[in-house]
C-alpha cells in the first residue's frame, strides 16, 4: 500500500531522447502531453549571495561571508547576522522556476483543465508546477531518460555487423550470463568500457567479492552506491559474502528479513522491510520515509514526524535502544543513496551485453565506447585499450577520416570530431568531398575543392591529417602559407587557385616524434604517436607493475601509472 505513485524511469541512447520525446508529444498530442516543471530554492550559499546583492554590497565582500576561513571573523560582522536574519527567513523559499531532468506527463483531458502552460525555448510544453503537486492531482511522470551506455552498445551491435557480418541477438542476456569467459572478466574486474562497472571502485568490489554471476553483479551495483560505502556496511557484505555462515545479524529481524543480503542493506526495498519489520510502520510510512532521505519530501515537519515515528515504533516493540540507534544509523545512512532492486538489476543486465561486446568484439566495441563519449576515463585510456586488442589506431586524414571514429578490418581511423578547433561545417564536408569526388591528391587539390581558410589548414596539418601527401608537416606548412599567404580565402571557386605551381628551394624540414606527440595533445587531447610514459623526462617505469600489486599487500611501492 502506498499512497504516491511510482516513478517510471525509462533510459534511452543519448543520441535517441529528443526522437523519443517528439514521439511522444506527437502521439498524445501537446494539448494532453507536456513536460514537468520544477522549482529551484534558495540554499545555503546562494541566498547569502542573493541578499548580498539586494544589499549592495561588493562582491569581494560577499565572497568573504561565505568563505569557511572567515567564519570567526563574520560573527562579528553587523552586517553579517543582518545577512543570517534574512537568510533564516528566505531559506528554501522559491527562486526561480525551471524544467525537470525528464519528467513527462500524459493527461486523459488537456492539461490546461488543471494549470497553465509555458512554451520555453526548447519548444514543448512545459506545466508550471512540480513532480509533488502533480502526484497530488493524481498523474504518474515518466521520466525519459538519456545514457551513454546504451549508445556504446547500440552502435558495437551496428559495427560489429558492418565490419564483420555478424548479427549479434544483444537481447540474448541469460546466455551471456552463464558464459564463463564473460564471468572471469567480471570476476577480475577486467571491465574498463563496461557499462557502470568500470570506475575503480566498481572494479575492485568486484574483484574483492570474486563476482562471477548476475545476482552478485545485482547486489554489487547497489552497494557501490555512496550510502552503503560510507555506512561501514560494504566490508560488512564483503566479508559476509565470503562466509555466509559466520553472519553477525544485528538483530533477528534483521535476519528474517535480510537473509538474502546477508544481513546488509543493499536495496531500497530492504530500508522499507526494516521500518516495517523492525519498527512496526506501515508500508506507505515506510517509503515515505525512504524517500525523504533522499530529499523527496514535501513537508519536513512530515518527515521529522516520520523519523520520530520510527524510533517510538521500535521502543514499542521492545527493541533495544542500542540497536536501534544502530539500525537507524544505517538506515539513514544507506536509504537516500540506495538503488532499488529492479533498478540494479536493470543496470547489470546492461552491464552483462557490453561486457558481452567487450569480450568477442573488443575493437568495435572501443570505438563505440570513443563514439559515444560519457566513460569513466580520459579517451586516451580507451585509445589505448583499443591498441591492446590488437587494432591499428590511425591519427585522422582527410582522405580516411569521417565525423567519428570508424573501422575497417583492425584499422581504425580517429574522427575529425575530435580535433579541436576544426569548424563543424568542415567536419561533415570533408568526407562528403572524398564520397562524392574521389580522394584528394595533395595539399593544392584539397584547397581548390574545399576553399579552407589558413587557419584550419594550419589545423589539419599540424594534427597529421595531411599526411597522405607524404611531406613532412612543416613543408606543409610553408607551402600553405606560399598558396592562401595571411589571407583566408572561404570559396569553392577553383578559378582563384589557378596560381600555377611555383618550385621553391626548401631546406630539409624534419619533424620529430615528440612534436608530434605536442600536436596531438594539443588538438586530440592525447598522444597517439607515442604513449604519456614516453613523454616522461625518464626511463623509471615504476618498481612493479599494477598485475602484481597484489602481491605487495601491506607493502609500500613505488608506480608510475596515468589516471
Amino acid at each position: 500500500q502506498r499512497s504516491s505513485p511510482p516513478d517510471f524511469d525509462l533510459d534511452f541512447s543519448w543520441d535517441e531522447r529528443e526522437d523519443i520525446q517528439n514521439y511522444i508529444f506527437n502521439r498524445y498530442g501537446k494539448s494532453h502531453t507536456a513536460l514537468l516543471g520544477t522549482m529551484s530554492t534558495f540554499k545555503d550559499r546562494s541566498v547569502i549571495r542573493e541578499i548580498g546583492k539586494v544589499l549592495g554590497l561588493p562582491k569581494a565582500e560577499i565572497d568573504g561571508y561565505i568563505d569557511p576561513a572567515k567564519a570567526r571573523e563574520n560573527k562579528e560582522s553587523d552586517t553579517f547576522k543582518k545577512i543570517l536574519r534574512i537568510y533564516e527567513m528566505m531559506q528554501d523559499m522559491p527562486n526561480q522556476r525551471s524544467i525537470h531532468a525528464g519528467g513527462i506527463l500524459i493527461s486523459e483531458e488537456p492539461l490546461t483543465y488543471y494549470t497553465a502552460l509555458d512554451l520555453p525555448p526548447k519548444g514543448l510544453p512545459t506545466v508550471q508546477w512540480d513532480m509533488y503537486e502533480a502526484e497530488s492531482i493524481g498523474y504518474d511522470k515518466y521520466d525519459i531518460l538519456s545514457q551513454r551506455g546504451i549508445g556504446h552498445i547500440k552502435e558495437a551491435v551496428k559495427l560489429v555487423e558492418e565490419n564483420k557480418a555478424i548479427k549479434i541477438d544483444i537481447h540474448d542476456v541469460r546466455t551471456f550470463m552463464k558464459d564463463e569467459n564473460l564471468n572471469n572478466k567480471l570476476k577480475t574486474g577486467n571491465t574498463i568500457g563496461c557499462f557502470y562497472i568500470e570506475s575503480p571502485a566498481m572494479r575492485q568490489l568486484l574483484s574483492k567479492l570474486g563476482c562471477d554471476n548476475y545476482l552478485t553483479l545485482v547486489a554489487a551495483s547497489s552497494i557501490i552506491r555512496p550510502g552503503v560505502a560510507q555506512s561501514g556496511m560494504m566490508k560488512t557484505y564483503i566479508r559476509n559474502y565470503h562466509a555466509p555462515t559466520e553472519v553477525d545479524y544485528l538483530h533477528p529481524v534483521m535476519k528474517e528479513q535480510l537473509q538474502e543480503t546477508l544481513g546488509v542493506m543493499v536495496y531500497q526495498e530492504d530500508v522499507i522491510k526494516i521500518c516495517i519489520h523492525y519498527a512496526g510502520m506501515n508500508g506507505d510510512d515506510a517509503d515515505i520515509l525512504r524517500r525523504g532521505m533522499s530529499g523527496k519530501y514535501r513537508s519536513r515537519i512530515e518527515f521529522d514526524r516520520l523519523v520520530d515515528k520510527f524510533h517510538e515504533g521500535a521502543q514499542a516493540l521492545g527493541r533495544p535502544e542500542a540497536i536501534t540507534r544502530e539500525v537507524w544509523r544505517q538506515v539513514s545512512s544507506f536509504a537516500g543513496y540506495s538503488f532499488s532492486k529492479a533498478h540494479s538489476a536493470s543496470f547489470a543486465v546492461e552491464s552483462y551485453q557490453s561486457l558481452y561486446l567487450k569480450t568477442y568484439h573488443p575493437m568495435e566495441f572501443m570505438v563505440a565506447v570513443l563514439n559515444n563519449y560519457g566513460g569513466f576515463y580520459n579517451r586516451t585510456l580507451y585509445v589505448q585499450e583499443l591498441k591492446n586488442t590488437g587494432a591499428t589506431v590511425h591519427l585522422p586524414c582527410v582522405n580516411k577520416s569521417v565525423g567519428t571514429v570508424s573501422i575497417t578490418g583492425d584499422q581504425v581511423w580517429l574522427g575529425l570530431v575530435g580535433i579541436h578547433g576544426l569548424e563543424g561545417k568542415f567536419i561533415q564536408s570533408i568526407p562528403e568531398e572524398v564520397k562524392h569526388g574521389g580522394e584528394f591528391s595533395d595539399l593544392e587539390d584539397f584547397v581548390k575543392r574545399m576553399g579552407m581558410g589558413l587557419e584550419q589548414l594550419v589545423v589539419l596539418i599540424r594534427v597529421g591529417a595531411m599526411r597522405f601527401t607524404g611531406k613532412s608537416k612543416k613543408a606543409l606548412l610553408w607551402e600553405v602559407h606560399l598558396l592562401l599567404g595571411t589571407h583566408v580565402k572561404r570559396t569553392n571557386d577553383a578559378e582563384l587557385f589557378q596560381l600555377g605551381r611555383k618550385q621553391h628551394a626548401l631546406p630539409e624540414l624534419v619533424n620529430t616524434q615528440l612534436e608530434d606527440a605536442y600536436h596531438e595533445l594539443e588538438l586530440l587531447g592525447f598522444p597517439v604517436s607515442m604513449s604519456m610514459f614516453d613523454l616522461l623526462k625518464t626511463n623509471y617505469k615504476g618498481d612493479l607493475l599494477a598485475a602484481n600489486l597484489t602481491q605487495h599487500i601491506g607493502q609500500t611501492v613505488k608506480m608510475v601509472g596515468q589516471y
